[in-house]
């Protein structure tokens, strides 16, 4: 472990909204931290569908070698739903991300805010605080480029689970469990699969069991991805840490999303064991773009995530400091109740909302 007090990070703006809430999101960081004892050096780097529609490649190997070097990668959204590689697929360049720096552990949030009109209306889902971990180089997105069409007949798509993907996700979701006991939370690990049909998911159970038999502190048991997606919103307070296949938790975790109240709430990370990218969970948003509506406070709570990542990392607790600061900024914003993004059906737009975090964080 190394301790250090500036860090480098590679920024992303990429495509649509990104270039509104990144700058911001910038700006968010440093006064965070103005106080501290942590500093950043910003690497803004292009890359994405409309890069792709100019250059013919949607991540450059310049921007993946700084990537590679950074000590963390901040990206906003990439992806138009207009351009399009030649077999149909949109561009995507953060799923080369993760493939390339072997992010594994896909890490996705739920926490509901005070403040906010929000889907359920019973009490415990008003105070949601759990998240999702999805295996993010394997399952069936592992097929992503390979998909075979046969004489325009027939499609195939091949699900991949190993041994080591699976043992290393189910162990960083049980320390996540662990941590969250030492805090309050319930310390139990949820494995979601669909076990009752599909062989890969009875090996990925069952690797599950014998990970979990080395954690005695905290609680493992097992949902079917149908039932979960049921019990996430009939009773989503039953959860403390999910972990489950790559597309599966794609699915679920825009679930969770809606039990935030939408995309723009919802921060996630990809962590591997040597780097991490952290970005919103929404997508690039065209429709909005330049029109001042787009929600930056899922790229803040994303930001908040790098900060106590690299902070944990590198025995930095500025780092970590900073990381809550922007929490209680966004929490606090959002309590009093009269601020609400468009997506909530409110007139509070981007810069809005920025100013009030901002001021918040001044204080």
């Amino acid at each position: 472990m190394q301790d250090k007090s500036r860090f480098t990070i590679a920024v992303f703006p990429g495509d649509g909204i990104g270039s509104e809430i990144t700058p911001i999101t910038l700006e968010v960081i440093n006064k965070a931290c103005s106080k501290l004892d942590v500093s950043f050096d910003f690497k803004v780097l292009d890359a994405g569908a409309a890069y792709y529609a100019k250059h013919g490649e949607s991540l450059p190997a310049e921007a993946m070698s700084v990537a590679k070097k950074a000590d963390a990668i901040l990206l906003a959204c990439m992806g138009m739903p207009d351009i399009r590689y030649p077999d149909g697929r949109e561009i995507a360049p953060q799923l080369e991300l993760r493939e390339t720096l072997d992010l594994y552990a896909g890490v996705r949030p739920v926490k509901t805010l005070k403040g906010l009109p929000l889907p359920l209306g019973d009490a415990r889902a008003q105070a949601l605080d759990f998240v999702l971990v999805r295996e993010s180089t394997e399952g069936l997105f592992a097929s992503r480029s390979s998909s075979k069409i046969i004489d325009n007949e027939r499609a195939e798509d091949t699900q991949v689970i190993t041994r080591k993907g699976s043992e290393r996700v189910f162990n960083f979701a049980c320390k996540l469990a662990q941590r969250r006991k030492e805090l309050g939370f319930k310390g139990k690990v949820t494995c979601v699969d669909k076990a009752n049909v599909l062989g890969s998911f009875f090996f990925f159970r069952q690797v599950f069991d014998e990970v979990t038999q080395a954690y005695k502190d905290i609680d493992a048991d097992h949902i079917y991805v149908d039932a979960a997606a049921l019990q996430l919103v009939r009773q989503p307070w039953m959860f403390d840490v999910m972990v489950t296949e790559n597309m599966f938790g794609d699915i679920l975790s825009d679930l969770g999303a809606g039990l935030m109240g939408g995309m723009g709430m919802a921060p996630s990370a990809d962590i591997g064991d040597e780097h991490a990218v952290f970005q919103p969970c929404h997508g690039s948003a065209p429709d909005i773009v330049g029109q001042g509506k787009a929600n930056p406070t899922a790229m803040f709570l994303s930001a908040a995530m790098m900060l106590d990542w690299l902070g944990s990392k590198h025995d930095v607790p500025a780092a970590c400091d900073a990381a809550q600061r922007i929490n209680r900024a966004v929490e606090t914003a959002y309590e009093a109740g009269n601020l609400k993004p468009f997506e909530f059906g409110g007139q509070h737009g981007t810069d809005e909302i920025y100013n009030r975090i901002i001021d918040l964080l001044d204080a």
